[in-house]
């Protein structure tokens, strides 16, 4: 049996598809909400949940929380005698929801589709399905989380086409995501996102205003006034969501303290944690290449989009209500389902297609002239982000210096524009004739698919050598040789677009156009080829196949 799971920052839930609809299973409590806190009991006892967020108030020490912010990372937590990683940790989560599900279903749970924050990193979704191993789950697909809500909302609003983006701010992360929909395909336009912001950080300001107003150092506060004052905190912003002003009051140190706050103090102390959310929510339409004007719904998802003042900014944004119809808290875990039962090819959804988006740029490390010297340690993006998978990209380099004789390709992902910044996969070192630098090139080929596997081609020009690299996704049960066999499967993509016929021939029908016209007609010509080999250069075929059409169609009335 596969489950859809929402690994959350502060809570998290499991769900399936029973051939009909999606079911949130309930916990050994009977509540959907699984609290994302583990506790270790005096006597060795592993806690999880509502129990051990109950036990965290007193006993910190031996308590996690939020440590999905940690996912992919050396950090350690403690607790009592032992060190705990974020995904160590996170697998305690994910078997408590696989034994809850076991008990509701009746039936063994061996695999899950979980959701990640869509601009998780690689190292961070290769921790997320460590975690799903460690909690004896099988995890061939990671699900982005606004994805699987935009899957949850795309089935259940019986639309046939519709522009969506899916505003979801969680515990610990945020993430924005435009879909269109038609028909039965659902097709994710761009992703964006800030994973260290969410619901904690607007509790944050409330205990910052509190500290400042009352005096209170936290350094110096003991773990247990810590602890009391942020279970204080979180009631009061929640408050605060359906009060004008809301009294928090607590003892520090022995004194009573008293604490006052308007909604209004608290939505002004609040503006940089807005500005955060408008920059990937600008950043997503403009990567899509959508208007918000064009937006046909605002889908707000997560339990911090519960705040008055989030959905006071998100209809502010976007001139209008957003949409809540489906439980802000259950939406991604529904999504999930959603995706497994897609998976298990359920009657009921077998026909919907699902396009997902490569979240992350990957690319490579080169030499950069800057106008006085050669700089090294620039990024080469190859697959863009929000690129749609699967999707295979060539750039070709050169030799960098003299008689080299070696080139040694790095294998980066992200978006900073120097290599140190952004996170290496790999490295491919190939051998070269030994010449003058510039004089030997070889072709740099990334494929990337659904599965997390990343192929790294390097063919070197002169001699036809080619190194071939396959980077899987940790927790991928595929073998090199059945990774090996999906590649081939791709094949087709590597094709380059200049080498397919139509593309070729509208080439040539341009050129011959061009050097039969004069003056500004010849310059328009101009403009339109070079639209093209642009849209060829970046391998997007949507983009290749519409500025093809405007080509030909503007060859066409010169005739």
């Amino acid at each position: 049996m596969i489950v859809g799971i929402d690994l959350g920052t502060t809570n998290s839930l499991v769900a399936c598809y029973d051939g009909k609809s999606v079911k949130i299973i309930p916990n050994r409590l009977g509540e959907h909400l699984t609290p994302s806190v583990v506790s270790l009991d005096d006597d060795g006892t592993v806690l999880v949940g509502k129990t051990a967020l109950a036990r965290s108030l007193r006993r910190p020490l031996s308590s996690a929380a939020v440590f999905k912010r940690s996912m992919g990372t050396d950090r350690e937590y403690t607790l009592g005698d032992k060190k705990l990683r974020a995904e160590e940790l996170s697998s305690f989560i994910l078997r408590s929801l696989k034994e809850d599900a076991e008990v509701f279903l009746g039936q063994k749970v061996d695999e899950a589709v979980i959701s990640v924050p869509a601009y998780f990193n690689d190292m961070q979704r290769k921790a997320t399905k460590r975690a799903g191993e460690l909690a004896g789950l099988k995890v061939e697909r990671i699900i982005s989380e606004p994805t699987a809500a935009a899957l949850a909302y795309g089935l259940m609003d019986g639309r046939e086409r519709a522009k969506y983006l899916v505003f979801d701010l969680g515990g610990g992360t945020f993430d924005v995501s435009i879909l269109a929909r038609t028909g039965r395909i659902i097709e994710v336009r761009s992703i964006a996102g800030d994973n260290y912001l969410g619901g904690e950080d607007f509790t944050d300001v409330i205990e910052q205003m509190f500290c400042r107003k009352c005096g209170v150092s936290l350094l110096a506060a003991t773990y247990e006034e810590r602890a009391q004052i942020r279970e204080l905190t979180e009631k009061c912003k929640c408050a605060l969501s359906n009060a004008p002003a809301a009294v928090m009051e607590c003892t520090v140190g022995g004194e009573k303290k008293s604490f006052a706050v308007t909604a209004e103090e608290y939505e002004q102390a609040c503006e940089p944690l807005f500005e955060r959310l408008r920059r990937p929510v600008e950043r997503s339409l403009k990567d899509a290449g959508v208007k918000a004007s064009e937006i046909d719904e605002v889908v707000l998802v997560g339990g911090a989009t519960k705040s008055a003042i989030v959905k006071k900014l998100a209809a502010a944004m976007f001139g209008r209500a957003p949409k809540s119809s489906v439980n802000p808290d259950e939406a991604v875990a529904a999504g999930a389902a959603l995706q497994s039962a897609m998976k298990q090819r359920a009657a009921a959804v077998r026909e919907v297609i699902l396009t997902d988006v490569c979240p992350f740029t990957l690319g490579t490390d080169v030499v950069h002239n800057n106008g006085l010297f050669e700089e090294s340690g620039h990024y080469l993006p190859i697959i863009e982000r929000n690129t749609v998978i699967p999707v295979s990209r060539t750039q070709t380099v050169y030799t960098a210096h003299d008689y080299q004789t070696m080139v040694c390709v790095k294998i980066l992902q992200g978006e900073s524009r120097m290599t140190k910044n952004n996170l290496c996969l790999g490295e491919l070192n190939v051998p070269v004739p030994s010449k003058p630098k510039g004089e030997e090139a070889v072709d740099i080929t990334y494929t990337y698919d659904i599965n997390s596997l990343l192929e790294v081609k390097v063919r070197v020009h002169s001699t036809g050598l080619v190194r071939t690299m396959i980077i899987k996704g940790e927790g991928n049960k595929m073998s090199d040789e059945e990774a090996k066999k999906r590649m081939e499967e791709l094949a087709y993509l590597k094709i380059s677009p200049r080498e397919l016929e139509e593309n070729k021939l509208a080439l040539y029908l341009a050129d011959c156009a061009y050097e039969e016209a004069t003056g500004d007609r010849r310059l328009t010509i101009d403009r339109y080829i070079s639209a093209f080999e642009r849209a060829m250069g970046k391998g997007d075929a949507a983009e290749i196949e519409k500025t093809r059409r405007e080509l030909i169609e503007f060859l066409d009335s010169l005739q």
